[in-house]
């Protein structure tokens, strides 16, 4: 059993960043900035914000922050998405999920300039996604980072028979798109699937992303089976742990990621590179 270690990795990728940003303000006089709207005072978003700013310092990317209450109407913030499309400072616009239960999600993201869509939410971003490797340009985070964890490990997908349990737009539905693209053959559950298990024991992989721990269990996997766990749970101990039984899954595994420490760092340390990516793009740099 090998641990998959995101955070090594993300790490990895923050110092790369760290001297490409370094080169774009020297040669290009350009330094990445990334606008982040924060709407209400949800804990989990101001977690998450927090490590996102984190990660900006560590790589010398620029940070804005637009702090409204939940009373905020759909049409101000609608309006406040379009001042940064316009504005050419700007290189990615994140809307902090979730929004207050009166907002359109779907309309929000739609209003993101695809070019700035550093979360890869948009149609367009994860529409070019489906016409090979070569147009994910600005891939959903936690998929990108996902694989890029397999990458690290030379673990090719191809050939492989994955089961990805989870449907969302933000995971699942693009996982299954990426790990196609790269020769996989994927199966994608979800909460009306008729009996997961008959799924998941015969993959070479199974991706979890549902947000209910211990869904996955020992007798539902293969003896050396490939375990990405991108679910976040907290215990009633308030330790965090993802949607696999780890303990008993662990021994079975041939890789498997852990929760804290697997999925999630990725997922930051890939908006830093689409923030990067973006910021290039715009300025045509190659």
């Amino acid at each position: 059993m090998a641990l998959i270690d995101g955070k090594k990795i993300a790490n990895e990728i923050y110092e790369n960043l760290a001297v490409e940003v370094q080169k774009l303000t020297r040669e290009n006089n350009l330094q990445p900035k990334l606008a982040v709207i924060l709407v209400g005072d949800n804990a989990a978003s101001l977690s998450y914000i927090k490590q996102k700013r984190k990660a900006c310092e560590k790589t010398g990317i620029q940070w804005v922050q637009f702090d409204y209450e939940e009373s905020l109407t759909q049409d101000e913030l609608l309006k406040k998405i379009q001042e940064l499309n316009e504005d050419n400072s700007i290189h990615g616009i994140l809307v902090q999920l979730p929004l207050p239960e009166h907002f359109e999600v779907p309309k929000v993201i739609r209003a993101i300039d695809p070019h700035k869509d550093v979360d890869g939410f948009t149609a367009y971003n994860l529409g070019k996604m489906f016409l090979g490797t070569e147009f994910e340009d600005l891939p959903p985070c936690t998929p990108a980072g996902v694989i890029k964890m397999l990458e690290y490990y030379d673990i090719d997908p191809e050939g492989m028979n994955v089961t990805i349990v989870g449907a969302s737009n933000i995971v699942g539905k693009p996982l299954a798109t990426m790990l196609l693209n790269r020769g996989a053959t994927p199966t994608i559950c979800h909460i009306k699937t008729k009996d997961l298990k008959s799924h998941t024991i015969n993959a070479d992989m199974v991706c979890v992303a549902v947000g209910r721990p211990n869904l996955i269990t020992e007798d539902m996997v293969k003896e050396g089976v490939v375990i990405i766990d991108i679910g976040v749970n907290r215990k009633d101990d308030g330790k965090l742990c993802g949607d696999c039984d780890f303990e008993r899954i662990e021994p079975k595994a041939s890789y498997i990621t852990p929760v804290p420490g697997g999925a999630g760092p990725m997922t930051v340390a890939c908006l830093m590179e689409n923030t990067v990516k973006a910021a290039k793009r715009l300025n045509n740099i190659s």
